[in-house]
């Protein structure tokens, strides 16, 4: 009677080797300057939905002010969305499917224009003197795009980490990108 010894072999996965720190460096950059501007999107975000949620605006900022910076941060996104679909996401896509999906990037990109809109509309109401500026109700539209942008602002920037990054293209091929 022949014996059977029974190996379990499970698939090894072979590890990359680590990145040197410059190596890291420059996988890494684009979610550095990605973080930047997300940053300050976050931190306007913040500033106009904690008004909202306690119906206090920032001390010292007139509520001509709030609805500027609240229409400002409405184009800053619009201007830094259009950046990304006409001139850096086309380029990422080549290799990385996150930046061609429209299940992706770009379809989160899509809901928090619908949102933006709305809140562009109800600002520039509240601006031009057809509205006044409630926040509860600035808030409810806030609400529906809330967190769709923020996920999408850790989203984009987890993509461009250089974990993912170096998953897709070469170190000769990242110097190369312009971003």
């Amino acid at each position: 009677m022949a014996s059977t010894n029974v190996v379990n072999v499970s698939p090894v996965e072979t590890q990359a080797p680590k990145l040197s720190a410059a190596e890291f460096r420059q996988f890494n950059r684009f979610a550095e300057q990605m973080e930047y501007y997300h940053n300050h999107f976050r931190r306007t975000w913040t500033m106009m939905y904690n008004a909202c949620s306690s119906g206090l605006r920032p001390q010292g900022m007139s509520i001509r002010q709030f609805i500027n910076t609240g229409l400002q941060f409405c184009q800053h996104i619009d201007t830094h969305h259009s950046i990304e679909e006409n001139f850096i996401f086309p380029n990422l896509a080549r290799k990385m499917p996150a930046f061609k999906d429209e299940l992706q990037l770009l379809g989160q990109h899509k809901q928090i224009h619908v949102g933006l809109e709305k809140l562009e509309e109800y600002l520039d109401a509240c601006k031009s003197g057809e509205r006044e500026l409630r926040l509860a109700e600035l808030k409810s539209v806030m609400d529906t795009f809330g967190k769709v942008l923020w996920e999408h602002l850790d989203d984009e920037v987890k993509e461009l980490g250089a974990e993912n990054m170096k998953k897709y293209w070469t170190l000769e091929e990242m110097r190369m990108i312009a971003f």
